[in-house]
Parts: C-alpha cells; sequence; structure tokens
C-alpha cells in the first residue's frame, strides 16, 4: 500500500526536489488539491477514468474545494485499476474522490492529436466534453484533440 507524501509524489510523477519540497511544505488542502495534476496519460490507446477529487471530510462537495482529473494508462486492463490506485494514493493524503465515469484514449503524440471515446462498463460513459477541456489545456499545441460517444 502506498501512504504518505512519497506515493502522492510517485503518482504525480513529480520531476524535481525542489517540486517535492513545495508540495510538502504546503500546509493546507486546497494548496495540495491545486498541485494535483488535472491530467496524467500515456500515448497510445487506453482506458481512461475522469475522476473528481474533493477534500476530504466535505459533506456537499465545493467546487472551490474540489478538482476534476482525467488519468489514463495502456497498463490498465480495466478502467477500475486506474481509479483504486489513483483513489488510493489521494486518500492516503487527505482526499476524497469519485469516478465520474471512463472511456478510452487515442493518444498520438507523434500527431500531435488525441481521440476520446467510448466508455466504462463499471463506471458509465464520462463528459467527454469535460476531458476533452482538460486535455486542450494540457496540450495547448496539439491540433486536434476531440471526442465522441461513439465505440467502446
Amino acid at each position: 500500500m502506498i501512504t504518505g507524501l512519497r506515493g502522492v509524489t510517485k503518482s504525480f510523477s513529480l520531476a524535481s526536489n525542489q517540486t517535492l519540497q513545495l508540495f510538502k511544505s504546503m500546509t493546507t488542502l486546497p494548496a495540495k488539491l491545486d498541485a494535483i495534476p488535472a491530467v496524467d496519460i500515456d500515448s497510445g490507446r487506453f482506458k481512461y477514468v475522469l475522476i473528481r477529487v474533493d477534500m476530504q471530510g466535505d459533506a456537499e462537495p465545493k467546487q472551490e474545494h474540489s478538482k476534476v482529473i482525467v488519468r489514463g494508462y495502456k497498463w490498465a486492463g480495466f478502467h477500475a485499476d486506474i481509479y483504486d490506485k489513483v483513489q488510493e494514493e489521494l486518500e492516503a493524503v487527505g482526499f476524497d474522490t469519485e469516478c465520474l465515469g471512463g472511456g478510452r484514449i487515442m493518444h498520438d503524440s507523434d500527431k500531435r492529436s488525441i481521440q476520446v471515446y467510448g466508455y466504462s462498463q463499471g463506471f458509465g460513459l464520462a463528459d467527454h466534453a469535460v476531458t476533452t477541456e482538460l486535455l486542450k489545456a494540457r496540450y495547448p499545441g496539439y491540433e486536434s484533440i476531440t471526442w465522441t460517444n461513439e465505440g467502446y
């Protein structure tokens, strides 16, 4: 089981010691919430999930205390594999999570294009429009980032 900040920093692929020190020095959950990358995906064709992250203990999630993130990886056989890993890592450092649905992504970094499509049998259809907007913010130089509800 991954616990503490070490698991979160590994999950977020934080590249430098300075970034790690900054994350550890943040004393408030809102600051730590802001530090969570909105998008972490592989290249190629893979499953993805859309997740809402909230500060633990909020009876009703408030927009200013929540964030929607996209996670997608080729190693995942099931959408739940991705969600379970992210949920465990974020809850260990004080966040609640909710899976908002899933789908698939075809990410061609050479052609600078991303296609979001399909659904998760376990979590249902993610809002691909939300996913696409997060991807556009993460990959502003891409020529094509589109979505469709067709396909599996």
